[in-house]
């Protein structure tokens, strides 16, 4: 009864502390969560048909594989050791066995094939953007342009520890400013570096490039729900390649739009109020004008032929 007793025990502790990692992962999607052992949550539908391709096609395939490894390590070991088998078999091929382990692995990566390829397709089947976003890798920050609003590169550098603590972020995942892009809208990301080979990944978005110098590569996502979601260069690129994190600032289409309002130039105002004052002074400088052509008149008149 005693033994009962503690195995429901462990068994509510279990359950509780299973609850307690699902509700602490609620808490953070689209970054890491301790402890946590499955992919992070999906943000788009690439994403989620990776997932899919891991989850449905890929583990148990590898699960069946591994479990059928063991046991036929555990034959091996128990029967044909030294003192179950004292005197080994002589024969050393089995013409059915080599064509069976052979044709075997051909139809499980054929089966694999056919989901893979699909999920690639839907990789490179970009429907019509409806954002484009420049991303520049430098060692080691990155920088964000967005070519149809007209908005400059934005540097994007990762907080210090005791800024990301004030403003109750994650250290060395946050940054000082985010790429924005709207909700439900295909958002083309063009990656390229500057300096050395970097790697874009957004683990939410299932989506990861290389930022390679002089060759732009070509990613796509749709987020499906508002939030902050953070990445991380995933290429080697040098000493401070752990400190070079990607945050992607997901909003609604009105606080995008009031973003980009934002980031418009603000000098053209002040261009517009200074300019009348050139035309003033106009007829001023037409008066004066003529004095000066006359005396060059004058004096290419007068310089001997031949002479320039």
């Amino acid at each position: 009864m005693n033994l009962r007793t503690r195995a429901a025990g462990l068994a509510a502790m279990l359950a509780g502390a299973a609850f307690s990692a699902q509700a602490y992962a609620a808490d953070l999607i689209g970054q890491p969560t301790p402890g946590g052992i499955d992919l992070q949550p999906a943000n788009s539908a690439l994403a989620h048909s990776a997932h899919g391709f891991h989850n449905a096609i890929l583990l148990p395939i590898i699960t069946v594989i591994s479990l059928f490894v063991l046991a036929l390590l555990i034959i091996v070991i128990v029967r044909f050791n030294s003192k179950a088998n004292p005197v080994p078999a002589k024969f050393s091929h089995n013409t059915l066995l080599e064509i069976v382990w052979t044709l075997v692995p051909v139809g499980i990566l054929l089966f694999i094939a056919i989901f893979s390829f699909k999920l690639l397709f839907a990789y490179h089947d970009m429907p019509k953007p409806d954002l484009t976003v420049k991303v520049n890798g430098y060692q080691w920050y990155w920088g964000y342009a967005y070519p149809d609003q007209k908005i400059d590169e934005i540097t994007s550098v990762m907080l210090s520890e005791a800024d990301a603590k004030k403003e109750n972020l994650p250290y060395r995942l946050a940054a000082d400013a985010s790429m924005v892009v709207p909700v439900g809208k295909t958002v083309r990301v063009l990656v390229t570096g500057q300096d050395v080979i970097h790697a874009f990944f957004v683990p939410a978005f299932g989506v990861m490039t290389s930022a390679i110098p002089g060759r732009v590569n070509e990613i796509w996502f749709k987020a499906e729900k508002t939030g902050t979601f953070y990445g991380q260069c995933t290429q080697l690129c040098g000493s401070d390649h752990a400190f070079m994190p990607i945050q992607v600032k997901v909003v609604t289409q009105p606080e995008f739009d009031a973003w980009v309002a934002s980031k418009a130039p603000k000098s053209a105002p002040v261009a517009a109020v200074m300019a009348p004052a050139p035309a003033a002074a106009a007829p001023a400088a037409a008066e004066a004008a003529p004095a000066p052509q006359k005396i060059a008149q004058i004096d290419t008149a007068s310089k001997p032929v031949g002479l320039n």
